[in-house]
């Protein structure tokens, strides 16, 4: 079986898991484990965002929370003065992408090495964080939307169908829209990475320098891509507003930034499912670590196993050690093994039948 065959093959498995999860779980699981799926859904569109950029672009970006945060209150804010939420939802994804767009511009075209790049963004992140966090005060209000520093923004109203503020997107409308989201974010970067502009940011990617004396602009390439990420990323934060309605300044914090980058590492860099299952997994686990801690035992170990960030840092840890590729590309790699070691001893089965006929 050729490459081609293979992606072609992949893109119906992920086409037929996403249409069977969309019509399934609504209907097989309770409203709270919906609930919690959808929350995994959102997430994955925003490790979808890093892994256009860092995957595919080259460009580790430690800022993706700041799109996401963005997003967010883009949408909280918006949808306190406007009262209907089409133009808030644009809103939430235009502004990340121009922000996106101008502290790129000002990276790429001042060719910031790579590591400073990944400070400036972090650095970024910090600022809105306690920008944000430091807006307590009843003065701290656009329009009618108080920002409410560390408290956040509690009763976000969900979103409508389009121009009809009386109909509001219910939590399961919400897994929907959701999961529709993530399909179509999915299948959207696959065209744009299959198209000419997408081999041109991977061949980017693998040699800067070869790609400048073909005549083609890295900067503009490398900017394009950021701003598409950041503007996935806004999407994404959109989404998280709705689903709790609140929003509130640690979705700026340095747990998020570092949780989106270990969603990558650990699922696969250079592959769009293998941040999504990087993600769904450590949101799993995270869920599951926090509801199942043990009762009995040491205090040491209870402390331990209450403790996600230390235990996603031993996985972390772990995968970059043992698995440096990831997830999914070391098993693609596994496959392609047993597929080939399959296909030769069939081979050597084959040969002296062939051999006794001659």
């Amino acid at each position: 079986m050729n490459g081609r065959a293979l992606n072609l093959l992949g893109l119906g498995l992920v086409a037929v898991i996403g249409i069977a999860f969309l019509v399934l779980i609504p209907r097989l699981f309770e409203l709270d484990v919906v609930l919690e799926l959808t929350v995994y859904m959102i997430m994955a569109i925003l490790a979808l965002s890093l892994a256009l950029i860092w995957g595919y672009g080259g460009i580790l970006c430690f800022g993706q929370s700041a799109f996401f945060g963005l997003g967010a209150y883009t949408y909280a804010i918006a949808v306190f003065n406007i009262g209907e939420s089409t133009i808030p939802l644009l809103l939430a994804i235009v502004l990340p992408a121009a922000f996106a767009a101008l502290l790129g511009y000002f990276m790429f075209y001042g060719r910031i090495s790579d590591v400073y790049l990944g400070v400036i963004t972090l650095t970024v992140t910090l600022i809105l964080f306690n920008s944000v966090n430091s807006t307590a005060g009843p003065e701290f209000r656009i329009g009618s939307a108080r920002l409410g520093g560390f408290n956040g923004i509690p009763g976000i109203p969900p979103l409508n169908f389009p121009g009809n503020k009386a109909s509001p997107i219910d939590l399961e409308g919400m897994f929907y829209l959701a999961t529709i989201s993530l399909l179509a974010t999915y299948f959207g970067l696959r065209l744009l990475l299959a198209s000419r502009f997408g081999r041109i940011i991977v061949g980017i990617r693998e040699n800067e320098r070869r790609a400048e004396l073909l005549g083609y602009d890295p900067r503009a390439y490398k900017l394009a891509t950021f701003t598409i990420g950041g503007a996935l990323a806004g999407f994404a934060g959109c989404l998280f507003a709705n689903w709790g309605n609140f929003v509130s300044p640690t979705i700026f914090g340095l747990a998020q930034s570092a949780q989106i980058i270990i969603w990558v590492i650990v699922g696969g860099r250079g592959t769009l499912i293998g941040p999504i299952v990087g993600c769904i997994g450590i949101q799993w686990l995270t869920t599951a670590l926090g509801a199942n801690q043990p009762s009995g035992g040491p205090d040491w170990w209870a402390k331990i196993f209450a403790n996600a960030p230390l235990i996603l840092g031993i996985i972390l840890i772990a995968f970059v050690l043992l698995v440096p590729k990831g997830l999914v590309p070391t098993l693609g790699d596994l496959g392609q093994w047993l597929l080939s070691s399959r296909g030769k001893r069939a081979k050597t089965r084959l040969e002296p039948k062939r051999a006794e006929e001659g």
